[in-house]
């Protein structure tokens, strides 16, 4: 759909500001209308039914639209400016799915549904950790996944747990590890796998400025596993510090085969920074956030 522009008559005025608004709906596809001081440029949205025709959009160059909430700030601030996008609202894509020990989340589940899913109720604390309400309803786990660090917390709870990403492309289905997705667009994910971890075992923390719609300073998610008194089994993550969600495999060693204490703790703490790379941004210091960490790691682990 491709519409021409006018000051007067029958076409569409033109602004002296940037906006992004939707401006019509109907059938498989929705416009948006991006105006830009004297400028006007009209960026098609597809609807698309099914997965093929989006692969095939996709394909074209045209960009994935979840929720919008992080695409659509983009637009409007001419950070990023796609000719096309492809919403997967009625791709079939949405809800949560358990049979025994594995949890299937579609890519189109708002982050909304997925905090409020008993079934999951592990993972309440991490999407509650996330923006804020109004946001969690529109916002979508498929997009999460790849919101740049400082955001995207809850891709360090599923680097944790070890989930892993279904992926198609031309090539078909194939699964990969959400570890292994970071910097990368491997083709359209359309769900996320994961098992539900032991009691007690998930833990995770999110250091922030504020309690809402708060970038993070650092992200701690882990899956911790004791026997006879010491660790048997670790899987550390953590966010908010560097560029990409790093595994902490550093932290993982430290504490595996020791107890879980405080003495510990510390001692993973330190050898986690000399893995980490903290960064300065608007939110914090690179040297405040290699302050934090180590609290926040005890925090995260010992509950103190």
């Amino acid at each position: 759909m491709r519409q021409g522009s006018s000051s007067g008559g029958g076409g569409v005025a033109v602004a002296r500001r940037r906006t992004a608004a939707l401006t019509s709906i109907g059938g498989t596809s929705t416009v948006i209308i991006d105006i830009d001081n004297g400028g006007q440029m009209l960026t098609e949205v597809h609807v698309p039914d099914d997965l093929s025709e989006a692969l095939r959009l996709l394909a074209g160059g045209a960009r994935v639209l979840g929720g919008g909430t992080s695409l659509m700030p983009r637009l409007n601030d001419h950070a990023s400016a796609p000719t096309e996008l492809v919403s997967l609202r009625r791709a079939g894509l949405a809800g949560v799915r358990v049979d025994g020990s594995t949890v299937r989340i579609g890519a189109t589940t708002t982050l909304a549904a997925l905090e409020h899913d008993d079934r999951v109720a592990f993972l309440s604390p991490v999407v509650r950790s996330i923006a804020s309400v109004p946001v969690r309803s529109l916002a979508t786990v498929g997009g999460n996944l790849f919101a740049e660090q400082p955001y995207g917390d809850l891709t360090v709870a599923l680097v944790a747990l070890d989930a892993r990403a279904s992926v198609l492309d031309a090539a078909g289905h194939r699964e990969e590890p959400v570890a292994s997705l970071a910097g990368q667009h491997p083709g359209l994910v359309t769900e996320l796998v994961l098992e539900v971890p032991a009691p007690s075992a998930f833990r995770y923390l999110k250091a922030t400025r504020r309690r809402y719609n708060s970038a993070s300073i650092v992200t701690v998610a882990a899956v911790v596993e004791q026997a006879d008194g010491v660790v048997s089994a670790a899987r550390v993550a953590v966010g908010g510090v560097g560029r990409q969600v790093v595994r902490a495999t550093a932290v993982e060693e430290a504490l595996l085969g020791r107890p879980l204490d405080e003495a510990t703790v510390a001692g993973a703490a330190q050898a986690g920074l000399d893995q980490l790379d903290p960064r300065d941004d608007a939110y914090a210091s690179a040297w405040y956030r290699a302050r934090v960490f180590p609290v926040h790691l005890r925090r995260a682990l010992l509950g103190r």
